[in-house]
């Protein structure tokens, strides 16, 4: 499309090039930007002397340089629309003038006509500052007339709708604002100050310019701007008080303060920042105190002494950061105060304590005095919360300290007794001393478990000494009162012993088994375990620990039935006329091992004819997929891939044949013809190895061919029952024990595999016998037995074999 327009605006220059009668004035238009598409332009029809019907004729169209259309020619009318939406700041941006030029085309014969269309502006813009937010700094000093420079608004429109003038709201005595034009009409914007500043009177000034256009209705923009008033000094530092009086006791310590002097500045910054410091700083009566130059904090550099001066007259000077300053006096009265301490002298004191001390037991005897004289001698004293001891006075000054209720070291292991003692003095002065008592322990208490009992797990096929778990215990007591040992204990009242098999560490209560564990064998082991301290008499407690034995995938599935003793594996019997989902057999396994590892599923693992067997994964149950068909071999030999559910999973196969037959009367002609068949081609491998080497091993073979014929067909004379039913019912009652052989499917079965002398014949039924009409018809249903009479092999006597028929 992009090279087609290319082409016509090549063949439509040249057609321009070669008019003579071309319109040297071009016809012009204006329009409104933002005008909705199809609205009406003008009649360009009228304006170019052409008829619609002219235009239709003559094939009429607009072509642009830049190959937008803007605009459309309605040839029914002859008007020219808008083609599409008109931004005039998008098209032409800032430009005054805004104009989209095209030409009109007629063919037959070829006719040109320039047309140009204005693009008026409207006022779809309001004004924009860059910044929502404008802060400056001024001086305090600054002179009025002071001019500071903004960064302006900004309006898309031009002309009249741009931006026409600014204003300050709400007004101010401080600030005016300046809009004008400069040389290249450059816009400028600044703020005027009006009025001069003061930082203590105000600190920040904000107000809100704005912007506004001259469009109708006019529109605005705003931004806010914030002035920061900047300080300079032009206060001097003014303290709170002409005169600070301040007492102190005469035995206040070092470092103590006195009073606290504050001088304020209203500047700010650095020349509102005051230090303090003595303004004769060599005279005596400075020696005993200092100040601190930032807080105006007075502290001692030594104690005072009221006999040798009451007061203390300083002066302190108060300097800001711009060198002005200001000074004040401060007097300072020494207090005279009770300096002088009971003092508390112990003579005995006993700890620690035995916990079975009885109550009255005396721990400490002291005395108290006081050098003061009067009141401020008279000493008192007193033991603070306790209630396991009390105070009581001895004898002049001494006071004893004894027990009052039992002690027990557990639930406090030592006592902390605070015992002052006071003056009456004003302030009266106090001592305090402290004893501390320790209580030695008594064997009191038993070992407890932290557990009620304890479950432990052990894999099965474990390493011998295999850690289990650990049996902790904890005594309350302490040193050896609280050292507990393990031992194992018998698990009966009886006195049988504990279990071999399970050991207990004496000193960390680790459980450790001895010897590897068979879950199949043993599934609990529960030891009793005795916790005992070494106190004098030792005090224990017995706990019960059971072990569970995890069970491990160490058993692989067991096929019952079909057996696989046998060789070759058992034939079922499908007849030719059986549908799609005929029970041909189940397989019927066991796991040794629990849980998810004895879950069996059934695969069908290998096939004459894979297409034509299913093998229920859960039951065991071989169905046939598809109906047979005469095209399908009469021996179908099958192995299922039996496997449980462990990690990793273990597994076994069974193998088994299939006898499709048209008739069960034909089952010693099938036999006879598929003995028929290997024996045919074992032939086969004798002629191929014969004709290799020399004759005489050719008339050996075929010596050994025919006796093996001669005997193998002695041996079918012979019958033997492969399946007798007292092992049979001993077999499915073992299966239906382990929940894999339903009792429904349960059959007697024995056949021939080659010889046409082979037996076949009706016995009776396992379960409820049949009706008649099936044993003339010599159809196989289910409840039905079968024996079939083979020579004896190295096989056991009576094997069994149950098979299942839906």
């Amino acid at each position: 499309i992009r090279e087609r327009g290319r082409a016509e605006q090549v063949l439509s220059l040249c057609a321009f090039l070669s008019l003579t009668h071309a319109r040297a004035e071009p016809i012009r238009y204006s329009v409104a930007e933002e005008g909705e598409s199809g609205s009406v332009v003008a009649n360009v029809a009228e304006d170019a002397g052409l008829s619609p019907a002219q235009l239709s004729a003559r094939g009429a169209r607009l072509l642009s340089e830049d190959g937008r259309q803007h605009f459309r020619l309605d040839r029914a009318s002859g008007r020219l629309v808008v083609g599409e939406r008109l931004d005039r700041e998008e098209l032409c941006g800032q430009s005054a003038t805004c104009t989209l030029p095209f030409e009109l085309l007629l063919s037959n014969p070829v006719q040109f006509f320039r047309v140009e269309v204005a693009v008026e502006d409207i006022n779809d813009h309001a004004p924009a500052f860059p910044e929502e937010w404008v802060n400056l700094k001024i001086l305090e000093t600054s002179n009025p007339g002071s001019r500071f420079p903004l960064e302006g608004a900004r309006d898309l429109d031009v002309g009249s709708n741009s931006i026409q003038s600014y204003s300050i709201s709400p007004d101010n005595e401080y600030f005016s604002v300046a809009f004008g034009s400069q040389i290249g009409n450059a816009k400028y914007i600044e703020l005027v100050l009006e009025k001069p500043l003061d930082r203590e009177e105000q600190a920040e000034v904000g107000f809100t310019l704005i912007a506004v256009d001259g469009g109708s209705p006019p529109r605005s923009g705003t931004t806010q701007i914030h002035i920061v008033v900047l300080d300079v000094n032009d206060n001097a530092p003014v303290f709170t008080q002409k005169e600070f009086i301040g007492q102190v006791l005469e035995n206040a310590p070092k470092g103590s303060v006195v009073l606290r002097v504050v001088a304020t500045d209203r500047d700010a910054g650095v020349n509102g920042e005051i230090s303090y410091q003595f303004s004769q700083a060599g005279g005596q009566s400075h020696s005993a105190f200092t100040i601190d130059p930032t807080s105006g904090e007075i502290k001692l550099t030594k104690p005072l002494d009221f006999e040798a001066a009451e007061n203390h007259e300083l002066s302190v000077q108060a300097t800001d950061g711009g060198g002005l300053s200001a000074i004040c006096k401060v007097l300072v009265e020494v207090v005279d105060v009770n300096d002088n301490a009971p003092e508390l002298v112990v003579s005995s004191f006993s700890s620690p304590l035995p916990e079975n001390a009885l109550p009255g037991t005396a721990v400490a005897l002291f005395t108290v005095r006081d050098r003061d004289s009067g009141a401020n001698g008279k000493i008192s004293c007193a033991l603070e919360d306790q209630l396991s001891f009390s105070l009581h006075p001895a004898y002049k000054n001494y006071f004893e300290l004894v027990t009052v209720s039992a002690l027990d070291r557990e639930e406090t292991a030592r006592y902390i007794l605070t015992v002052t003692a006071a003056d009456a003095g004003s302030p009266p002065l106090t001592t305090t001393q402290t004893f501390t008592v320790d209580i030695s322990d008594v064997n009191d208490n038993a070992p407890v478990f932290n557990q009620p009992s304890y479950a432990m797990y052990v894999h099965e096929n474990n390493v011998p000494t295999v850690l289990v778990g650990t049996i902790s215990a904890t005594d309350a007591d302490v040193g050896p009162n609280a050292k507990v040992t393990y031992s194992l204990l018998p698990a009966h009242p009886a006195g049988q012993p504990s279990c071999s098999c399970i050991s207990v560490n004496s000193e960390t209560g680790d459980v450790f088994v001895l010897r590897p564990l068979d879950y199949e064998q043993v599934r609990q082991i529960e030891v009793l375990v005795k916790a005992s301290d070494a106190g004098s008499p030792p005090l224990s407690a017995n706990i019960t620990v059971r072990i569970s034995v995890v069970d491990e995938n160490d058993n692989a599935p067991l096929v019952l039935y079909p057996s696989q003793e046998n060789s070759p594996p058992s034939s079922e019997l499908v007849p030719i006329s059986a549908e799609a989902g005929y029970l041909i057999t189940k397989v019927v396994a066991v796991d040794a091992d629990s849980g998810q590892n004895s879950w069996l599923s059934y695969h069908l693992l290998r096939a004459t004819d894979p297409g034509l067997f299913v093998v229920g994964a859960q039951s065991g149950e071989v169905r046939l997929r598809r109906p047979v068909t005469e095209r399908d071999a009469v021996k179908q030999k099958l192995v299922v891939l039996v496997r449980d559910n462990g990690r990793p999973p273990l597994s076994a196969t069974a193998a088994m044949s299939a006898l499709v037959l048209s008739d069960f009367s034909d089952v010693r002609l099938t036999h006879s013809s598929l003995a028929m068949e290997d024996d045919g081609s074992s032939l086969t491998i004798y002629l191929i190895i014969s004709l290799v080497f020399v004759s005489l091993l050719f008339l050996l073979s075929t010596a050994a061919f025919i006796t093996r014929k001669v005997c193998k067909r002695k041996e079918l004379k012979d019958g033997h029952v492969l399946y007798g039913a007292s092992n049979l019912q001993s077999n499915l009652a073992d299966a239906a024990a382990a929940g894999t052989l339903p009792h429904a499917y349960c059959y007697e079965i024995s056949l021939t595999t080659g010889s046409g002398n082979s037996e076949f014949k009706f016995l009776k039924p396992i379960l409820p016998s049949l009706p008649p009409q099936l044993h003339a018809t010599g159809d196989v249903r289910e409840n039905t037995e079968f024996t079939y009479k083979k020579p004896p092999t190295n096989q056991p006597k009576n094997p069994t074999k149950p098979n299942k028929r839906n």
